[in-house]
């Protein structure tokens, strides 16, 4: 591994630097694919970071109050990895870089959430990771406020790319920040002028640090190579009372032998020449994914810089008469009688039997929640009133003091679920934002990414259906829930009435690895859940409502606001001698969960079967099969009051009994 020369000398920071170069075109080259230019570039930038400046100790990725750092580039992965490597993180070997982007290992082609220790989010969709950082330092001042700084004070380090500025997120997240003045937060801009196609200002002419400095940020410029000014800058940026940008002027594929500054280096391997052209260069002597001793020496004393830090920390929790809270929180676990009082309102319920809407509906199970589980932190894309988000009293979350638990996210879909994403990750609070159903095509990539991810963000989208009325086609979900649907590890609700919202609530934040989509209704809809039950029925994602009398010929299938309607029809199929039963819908994964035997019990195969949903019927394929019918949507809705769009649409209960009988 190592020759006589190299057991005595101190690594100099330069080669700390090299050794990041060396293994990030070592494991593209091995891998065949990859992007070693901004590693490469980004070395010096990251040595002085995590050798300087960056809290943590690899030998416990957990620790709480660890600084968080997002690599908001994802394509440049190989710069986490060999600094997850070289730093001592047990899972990250010699073994996993050298199959870099290969089949089982957690060193994949972009950086991913659960694989491997050290990576705090999934990032390589651009801008991404910035936006969700935003999440990260929300939590910590957050928990901060709460705990105190004894047990909640860390920074979140950011590096992006021109690729993650461009994005439009980038905006939402950077506003946002600047708004809050989230002084923990710093990027690391990786201002090296190149695109995938060639220079930035092919496409671009915006001035970024200008563009910060408007949205409140205090902003630096430096030589990204040039270490004690990058140093210096870091050490700023720990005194500034908003967010800052680090603009580092860097060149792609630094200390390649002809690529350096190449946009050639950006999203390929270097290739085996150029590789050992730049080995001569560095005076690297080394075979791939071996370090000189006196490097790996001093990389690894930087994973233990923070050892003693964390042990302090720990002992300061175990003397803490919130250590039990705190540790409760951060390990995602509800508080012991979470949902006594919402249990007991859905008992009343059954009783009181309430028409409303169920954006109605799902505040009202907040109000039995809110107080019973203090994670929850709320917010809206400026749609509270809409949305029904607010619990009354709530204290707003803001600079200074940042206590609050309501969020005003303003008109920023993508950054609002991007945000929750990442207070999610961070731990210790449970987010939930709300926007119009239709707007979810603004948040779906954050949603999705989420979903990849497997983290607990309930995304409250009302005015779910043509049943909003008057706005139109423009805010009238149609194709929105069969979408919604498709995103894998997306739990997707759509209760009919107060008890199912109250139930799906429930489901939602007992999934800690599950983000939730809660489709809500504008318009007023009947109560249909009026006796009582013994277990949550929505849990089984679909259960039979309402039996036949006698031996059922017909079964009705529905969600949300038309299960009433599917309950008229079943009467007057049952009034003209054609026994029907009626299974509500709430939610096609948790259904798919469910046995064999359960799932042929509520499908009812061998009667009628007919689904009716407001929405395209992409999906009600696995119920009624291909001889049911579907009564629904097949376009775009129209801008009238939501009855006169029922009626026109032909959503109605005589379809649906006319559709039953065409099939009798």
């Amino acid at each position: 591994m190592t020759d006589a020369s190299t057991v005595s000398e101190k690594a100099s920071p330069k080669q700390m630097a090299d050794a990041i170069r060396v293994l990030a075109m070592d494991g593209v080259e091995k891998a065949k694919s990859g992007h070693p230019g901004m590693p490469m570039g980004m070395a010096d930038v990251a040595t002085v970071l995590f050798s300087k400046f960056l809290k943590f100790d690899a030998s416990r990725p957990d620790w709480a109050d660890r600084d968080r750092f997002i690599l908001s580039a994802g394509h440049g992965s190989m710069l986490i990895y060999a600094l997850l490597h070289l730093t001592g993180y047990k899972a990250a070997t010699k073994e996993e870089l050298s199959n870099f982007r290969q089949w089982g290992s957690k060193t994949a082609g972009h950086p991913e959430y659960g694989h491997m220790p050290g990576v705090e989010v999934t990032t390589g969709p651009l801008g991404q990771g910035l936006a969700t950082s935003v999440g990260f330092a929300m939590a910590e001042r957050h928990l901060a406020a709460k705990y105190g700084a004894d047990l909640v004070d860390h920074r979140t380090w950011v590096v992006a790319g021109d690729g993650c500025l461009m994005e439009g997120v980038s905006q939402e997240a950077i506003t946002l920040a600047g708004r809050y003045q989230l002084n923990k937060l710093t990027v690391l801009w990786d201002d090296n002028e190149i695109t995938i196609d060639g220079k930035v200002s092919l496409s671009d002419a915006t001035d970024q640090k200008a563009r910060f400095k408007a949205a409140g940020w205090a902003v630096k410029a430096v030589d990204g190579h040039d270490m004690k000014a990058v140093k210096s800058a870091l050490q700023w940026a720990t005194r500034q009372d908003k967010p800052t940008l680090i603009a580092c002027k860097t060149k792609i594929g630094k200390g390649a032998a002809t690529m350096e500054g190449s946009h050639k280096t950006h999203g390929a391997a270097l290739g085996a020449a150029e590789i050992a052209a730049t080995r001569l260069g560095l005076a690297w002597e080394h075979e791939p994914f071996e370090l000189p001793q006196n490097v790996d020496k001093a990389w690894k004393k930087v994973g233990r810089r923070g050892a003693a830090v964390r042990k302090a920390w720990e002992a300061r929790l175990a003397a803490s008469p919130q250590a039990a809270d705190f540790t409760r929180a951060m390990n995602g676990d509800l508080p012991e009688g979470a949902f006594a009082k919402l249990d007991a309102k859905i008992a009343e319920l059954v009783e009181t039997k309430p028409a409303q809407a169920t954006r109605q509906s799902s505040g009202a199970a907040l109000d039995e929640l809110f107080g019973a589980i203090p994670e929850l932190i709320g917010g809206s894309a400026d749609l509270t009133g809409s949305n029904n988000t607010f619990v009354k009293n709530t204290p707003i979350f803001d600079a200074p003091t940042y206590e609050g638990r309501y969020i005003n996210y303003g008109i920023r879909e993508f950054g609002m679920a991007a945000t929750m994403n990442g207070l999610a990750l961070h731990g210790g609070v449970i987010p939930y934002g709300g926007t119009f159903m239709v707007f979810a095509d603004y948040s779906r990539p954050a949603i999705r990414l989420g979903a990849l991810m497997g983290v607990r963000a309930i995304h409250v989208l009302t005015h779910d259906s043509i049943g909003l009325g008057e706005d139109g086609p423009t805010h009238q979900p149609v194709e929105h829930l069969a979408a919604l649907r498709a995103i894998p590890n997306l739990l997707v609700f759509r209760p009919a009435d107060t008890v199912e919202a109250m139930e799906c609530w429930k489901l939602a934040l007992q999934h800690k690895t599950t983000p939730s989509a809660l489709a809500l209704s504008r318009q007023k809809t009947a109560a249909v859940r009026v006796t009582a039950a013994t277990e949550n029925l929505s849990a089984k994602g679909a259960y039979e409502l309402r039996a036949a009398n006698g031996e059922a010929k017909v079964t009705l299938f529905a969600t949300g606001t038309e299960v009433p309607l599917a309950l008229a029809a079943a009467d007057q199929l049952e009034a003209d001698g054609a026994p029907t039963r009626v299974v509500s819908v709430p939610c096609f994964e948790l259904f798919e969960q469910q046995d064999a035997k359960y799932q042929a019990s509520v499908i009812g195969r061998g009667t009628v079967r007919v689904a009716v949903e407001a929405a395209l019927k992409q999906g009600w394929e696995r119920f009624i099969g291909e001889d049911g019918a579907f009564v629904g949507m097949t376009g775009f809705g129209a801008s009238a009051p939501a009855e006169v769009l029922y009626e026109k649409f032909g959503i109605t209960t005589e379809a649906v009994v006319a559709a039953v009988k065409a099939r009798l």
